[in-house]
């Protein structure tokens, strides 16, 4: 079973910027197509960001909404995707994961067959 883990996650302030961490068990993060997903308070699960595996040249896709502000990157020696979020800005306040697929990039949660358990992200206005 793959496990992946967030990491870097807080409480911050509007204006700042966060760079969260999804770490595989194995080889996951370097070679899948990994995503990142948020959740607000009572709001769907979103997708976000998302990472092709190096063999679709690591290609990014984004949220439209959030282009200019996250940047998602790759580490292959640390097996860990990354989301670089700069400025952060209050509506950015959710429950952050990151999910892999060996098939494809998606922005369905449903088609991604690992998961985390995610990392809280707090802004304060």
């Amino acid at each position: 079973q793959v496990q992946l883990v967030e990491s870097g996650g807080g409480l911050v302030q509007a204006g700042d910027s966060l760079r969260l961490s999804c770490a595989s068990s194995d080889r996951t993060s370097s070679t899948h197509h990994v995503a990142w997903f948020r959740q607000a308070p009572g709001k769907d699960r979103m997708f976000v960001a998302g990472i092709k595996s190096p063999g679709s040249n690591s290609e990014t896709h984004y949220l439209d909404s959030v282009k200019g502000r996250f940047t998602i990157s790759r580490n292959n020696a640390k097996d860990t995707v990354y989301l670089q979020i700069s400025p952060l800005e209050y509506e950015d306040t959710a429950l952050y994961f990151c999910a892999s697929s060996v098939h494809g990039l998606y922005t369905t949660g449903y088609l991604y067959q690992n998961w985390g358990q995610g990392t809280q992200v707090t802004v304060s206005s």
